[in-house]
């Protein structure tokens, strides 16, 4: 997987998405999984994923509608991850997403928020970026192609020494 660089409009919807997950706590009755397991597979999402959530002028509190809208509301949960906690794991997934241009359902499928969660204290002072390229490094997901050309090459050295005979 290799990155795009962050601008302008990543570095905003970064910072809806972050806004949005903090807001989550006071605002959504269900646990932080919940929301965000609800929350990375909604439509509203998807306009984060292909920016066109920057062409309107809705709001943190607006995106939790839209999910509730769409998922009902839902009591079910009780576990609340802290403002800071869900701030991060908000601004990473979506940093995550708009740098590698996956959706927001796939970098769910990737890193689940329990992990992130996991990962908060020891990762938060990072550079997200660097944050998350520890999560692909750790997943076996992050390779520069540099390193996946000598892999290729190693399995076409073995391939043609083994047709030789």
């Amino acid at each position: 997987m290799n990155a795009r660089k962050i601008d302008k409009d990543g570095l905003l919807l970064c910072d809806i998405q972050a806004k949005t997950f903090e807001l989550s706590i006071e605002k959504m009755n269900s646990s932080s999984e919940i929301f965000i397991r609800r929350y990375m597979h909604s439509d509203i999402a998807k306009k984060l994923d292909n920016g066109s959530l920057l062409e309107t002028n809705l709001q943190a509190g607006d995106i939790l509608e839209s999910v509730n809208e769409q998922y009902g509301t839902s009591n079910y949960g009780s576990v609340k991850y802290s403002n800071n906690e869900m701030f991060w794991i908000g601004y990473f997934y979506r940093y995550f997403c708009y740098s590698y241009e996956i959706s927001s359902s796939r970098a769910y499928k990737i890193v689940k928020p329990k992990e992130l969660r996991g990962l908060y204290l020891p990762y938060h002072t990072l550079d997200v970026s660097q944050a998350i390229e520890r999560v692909l490094e750790a997943k076996g997901l992050l390779t520069d192609e540099e390193t996946e050309l000598q892999r290729q090459y190693e399995i076409f050295k073995k391939y043609r020494l083994n047709n030789q005979n």
